[in-house]
């Protein structure tokens, strides 16, 4: 071979070695350019107390037991704490409080007979009470027998009271009381104001019965519940 034809085929190699470097350098990108690969998401396959709670509220089946009843859906309601002993509270605010008794209201309920004594006036003192069985009514100071209806008679004392004269308020004006659905009261018999106390007479139909009494306020209420 002449040495002419020896370059031309020098040559022919050389450039075809470039052609092949430079056409694999292309298809590897450079660092520059390399992202990483794509995250796939797989969803996560559901807990087996997952699946089993799906499918038994689809399809609880004939075999599926009844819910137990709760400890407090089969409890019965509070025992009635009352007994026939009397009842006594001390009043507040003596000297600075001043209450009338200015409705009396009566209902029944779930076991009991609820008479309500409403109350106001001056001062921010809680009025007291007495309410015991007593053989006879009779008024306060005259000692004037009073006619009662009832079994027995449940007398209801409400103490820290005054005249509507110092309370500012217009007393109740009623007297007898007979309400249409009550089961162990017959009839309230409402006196009056004398020397702080305010009297009123509950008759109770089938002997004593057991008794409660409580403050209730905003507003101020006396509460007498009577079993039956």
């Amino acid at each position: 071979m002449g040495r002419a034809a020896q370059k031309a085929l020098t040559a022919a190699t050389a450039a075809a070695l470039l052609l092949a470097g430079c056409t694999a350098g292309g298809d590897q990108p450079g660092p520059e350019d390399t992202s990483p690969a794509p995250i796939v998401s797989v969803p996560a396959a559901p807990s087996p107390s997952a699946t089993e709670s799906s499918e038994s509220s689809e399809d609880p089946g004939d075999d599926t037991p009844e819910p137990a009843v709760t400890a407090t859906e089969a409890a019965p309601g509070p025992p009635f704490s009352a007994n026939t002993r009397p009842d006594v509270a001390e009043p507040s605010g003596e000297g600075e409080t001043f209450l009338s008794v200015t409705n009396v209201r009566a209902a029944t309920h779930d076991g009991y007979d609820r008479v309500v004594f409403d109350l106001d006036g001056r001062g921010s003192g809680q009025p007291g009470w007495r309410v015991e069985y007593v053989d006879e009514a009779t008024d306060d100071g005259s000692g004037h027998a009073v006619d009662v209806s009832g079994d027995a008679i449940l007398r209801v004392s409400l103490s820290g009271t005054a005249t509507p004269t110092d309370s500012g308020v217009e007393g109740f004006s009623g007297d007898r009381i007979e309400p249409a659905d009550t089961e162990s009261i017959d009839e309230i018999v409402y006196r009056y104001w004398f020397e702080g106390y305010t009297t009123a007479f509950l008759g109770v139909d089938d002997g004593e019965q057991p008794f409660r009494a409580f403050l209730l306020e905003d507003p101020m209420r006396v509460v007498v519940d009577v079993q039956h």
